[in-house]
């Protein structure tokens, strides 16, 4: 099922294999994520397979994940084939269409066979969503299609874990079934020869053994996929020394942009829809946005908008990429990009956007403005490197270009990079500068390139493989093939 630990199952496997003397490269035939990437070459991709690609030691290539569908509402997304988008769906509609790209998904497999050994395949959701079967090209279908074995993981976190594995075999035909090498048990708290009984009758009533029972790893801090996040459910910790709050955007896209902050224990991060507990935060992040217009609409109708308005000034506010044209005067949808039409922005900043069918996919690094002003002024020309995905054109008044940090002196800031905190130094800067407005001492010393503290977790996530997974038996079932 979807959240049983897939992505970070195949991120460990990519890394101990790699460990091992291997090449291993990941794969997803399709994902659904509103958390992207931008490749060097201009392709957007899901955060994912970027993850499980750095943990095997490679740069993110589309090929990893030729098809990409960014949910826009609950019944459509954009569907991104190869890194570009194609056009916006509904579930229907693709469902019809989806069969068509067999030959894309054969074709990017491929690029990495002749390249890489073993790939690492992740699927998606359920093996068995029987009502979705039909035309399956991420699932049993693909195993089928590039003849390859398959774990079936399940979350004991979530309690039946056994009812999971077994259910989920049972809904399989006999064919696929025989596809199935091995269970891994996720995310297990507590004494593991509690389980054994229930493995013993698991493996005798299925005949597929357990090949590891891998425990729940505390603070592993690697990126998460989209509404299943446990960060979402984060409470503020009224200990810390900072409380950075990000508004929790029915689309909210790219909430990776955040995860530095969390290298720091007296920092806490939070999302909320809570127009009243924005007050208690040290700094207001308004995220990405994969339908802003809607989003925007969102704001208004809870009374974040005017919240925001009102704390203007007093809490410094950031947005980035559609928070940014949030923070603007206008935003408008002349084109039907996401969801048409126009609406008033906060206006916090004198910006107004319209929103473009052709997107703007782009790796970026460059100095910050000189002359960024308020309390983040110490961030002025310091080195920054991230990526835009973005549909919008923003202009100041003007027409003015606009910079690649706009600041206020009432604290107001918005950029379109995405990945900006990765930089050590921007981090530090910002948290330093959060700490000197409350006249707090603030030890940012640890704080460190965001690429290097991944690599620390994704070796910690090999160990356990490692340690709780039959590494003989993977071995095994990848030369056997």
């Amino acid at each position: 099922m979807s959240g049983a630990g897939k992505s970070l199952i195949a991120a460990g496997l990519c890394r101990m294999l790699f460990q091992d003397g291997m090449s291993p490269a990941p794969f997803k035939s399709q994902n659904m994520a509103l958390n992207s990437y931008v490749t060097a070459d201009g392709c957007e991709m899901g955060r994912a397979q970027v993850m499980q690609a750095y943990a095997a030691g490679l740069e993110p290539a589309v090929e990893m994940n030729p098809i990409l569908l960014k949910p826009t509402d609950d019944t459509g997304s954009q569907v991104i084939v190869n890194g570009h988008p194609v056009g916006n769906m509904s579930a229907r509609e693709y469902f019809s269409y989806k069969k068509s790209l067999i030959p894309e998904i054969k074709k990017a497999y491929e690029s990495l066979v002749s390249k890489y050994s073993p790939i690492i395949i992740e699927g998606a959701g359920s093996p068995v969503e029987i009502n979705l079967k039909e035309n399956d090209i991420v699932n049993m279908g693909l195993a089928e299609m590039l003849d390859a074995p398959v774990l079936l993981v399940g979350d004991i976190d979530r309690g039946g874990v056994f009812a999971q594995l077994y259910g989920t075999v049972m809904l399989l035909t006999e064919r696929e079934r025989a596809r199935i090498k091995g269970f891994i048990i996720n995310k297990f708290r507590g004494d593991p020869t509690l389980l054994d009984p229930g493995i013993k009758e698991i493996e005798e009533k299925t005949g597929i053994p357990v090949v590891g029972v891998i425990p729940y790893i505390p603070d592993l801090k690697l990126e998460d996929e989209d509404s299943l996040t446990e960060r979402f459910n984060r409470l503020p910790n009224p200990d810390a020394i900072i409380k950075i709050a990000v508004i929790r955007l029915p689309r909210i896209s790219n909430f990776s942009d955040f995860d530095p902050f969390e290298q720091n224990k007296a920092v806490s991060i939070f999302y909320t829809t809570d127009a009243e507990a924005l007050k208690t935060a040290d700094l207001i992040i308004i995220p990405g946005s994969k339908n802003t217009i809607s989003d925007m609409q969102f704001l208004k109708d809870n009374g974040i908008a005017a919240t925001l308005q009102k704390l203007a000034g007093k809490i410094p506010i950031l947005g980035i990429c559609g928070g940014l044209q949030m923070l603007g005067e206008s935003i408008e949808d002349p084109e039907n990009t996401e969801s048409g039409g126009s609406i008033q922005g906060l206006s916090l900043l004198p910006i107004k956007t319209a929103l473009q069918p052709k997107k703007r996919q782009t790796q970026t690094k460059g100095r910050l403005s000189q002359n960024i002003k308020g309390i983040f002024s110490p961030l002025s020309g310091l080195e920054y490197e991230g990526y835009e995905i973005h549909a919008g054109i923003s202009c100041l008044q003007g027409d003015a270009v606009l910079p690649n940090l706009i600041s206020t002196a009432d604290n107001i800031y918005g950029t379109y990079i995405h990945g900006l905190f990765d930089t050590a130094e921007i981090s530090k800067t910002v948290l330093n500068s959060l700490a000197a407005k409350k006249a707090v001492s603030l030890d940012t010393t640890s704080q460190i390139n965001q690429r290097p503290y991944r690599a620390l977790q994704y070796n910690r996530l090999a160990e356990n493989l490692h340690k709780h997974l039959n590494t003989n038996f993977i071995h095994r079932i990848l030369t056997t093939v």
